[in-house]
């Protein structure tokens, strides 16, 4: 096993347990990481966009998009009222308005002030606003009663939003794990070669074919016995659930790859020893967390 191997799996190993765990967790700890993600992310994009040529504002790109999950956070929390006088779309705006005027007083007409602006708005909800969904599916309306697991006689009440979160992280795992597994083993037609040379049609197609799968036997055998949640019109419904988030994967991933081929780098970063940068990781979530949420909103049904 080679040296890069061995790193990525005892990352793998360790990380993925610490994970799950505040994922079931879920509160202060969930939105806690959620936001140091989101920050690193975001670094990470400004840092592929100063390749391109664009000068964001990186500091404040990073703290906006860190700040995003505790907001959302709080508002689960009761601190703060969407539907109050600052709503957030108000909160949009207000950044909005100090992104511009920065621009007049830190770059001027020859520091490209649009670009900067343009470029610190995206980074910040790109990373910090589509993690958030997946705080707002571990508190969705429907997952709120206990969920009773039986392990070795012993029954254990884990939260149904924490196994419902569990469904579009595996959904993406699997995706991912089926296109490669496909497009290595059968992948004959590219799919996009100017954008990823090495994804296939056959990849794609596998990909598909797993999230669907892996979506219809958790919600067969983990949501609708345990946490008393299914979809409309099964088994169309969660096939349905399963082939969309597969599809937002593959074009989360894809995405990413558009903009590091722009910046011309192979990884966002270096930050996680043997799988490249945070973005490289999170790149399928940031596309597959708000598809989900609109998702389930549509289909997903509580079941007793």
């Amino acid at each position: 096993m080679s040296s890069e191997l061995t790193r990525r799996v005892i990352v793998g190993v360790i990380a993925a347990p610490i994970a799950v765990a505040i994922v079931l967790y879920g509160d202060a700890p969930l939105a806690a990481l959620l936001a140091v993600v989101a920050a690193l992310a975001a670094w990470e994009l400004f840092r592929l966009a100063r390749a391109t040529g664009l000068t964001p504002f990186d500091d404040i790109g990073i703290v906006i998009a860190g700040l995003i999950p505790l907001l959302v956070h709080s508002r689960y929390l009761g601190l703060y009222d969407p539907d109050g006088r600052l709503g957030p779309v108000s909160l949009a705006a207000l950044c909005m308005l100090l992104l511009v005027a920065l621009a007049i007083w830190l770059r001027g007409v020859g520091g490209k002030p649009l670009g900067a602006i343009a470029c610190t708005a995206f980074g910040a909800v790109y990373t910090g606003g589509m993690l958030s969904y997946a705080y707002s599916i571990r508190y969705h309306e429907y997952a709120f009663a206990p969920a009773p697991v039986v392990i070795g006689g012993h029954t254990y009440n884990l939260p149904s939003g924490g196994l419902l979160l569990l469904l579009p992280l595996l959904l993406t795992w699997a995706s991912d794990i089926g296109a490669y597994a496909v497009g290595r083993t059968m992948g004959r037609h590219k799919l996009i070669p100017s954008v990823s040379p090495g994804k296939t049609v056959e990849g794609a197609i596998g990909g598909l074919i797993a999230g669907m799968l892996l979506a219809w036997i958790y919600a067969h055998w983990v949501l609708a016995p345990i946490t008393h949640l299914t979809f409309r019109a099964a088994p169309i419904g969660v096939l349905f659930f399963g082939a969309l988030g597969s599809i937002a994967a593959q074009v989360g991933d894809l995405a990413e790859s558009l903009l590091k081929r722009e910046a011309g780098v192979k990884d966002s970063s270096h930050l996680i020893p043997g799988h490249g940068g945070v973005l490289d990781r999170i790149d399928s979530l940031l596309f597959v967390l708000p598809i989900s949420y609109v998702a389930l909103g549509w289909l997903l049904i509580w079941a007793p």
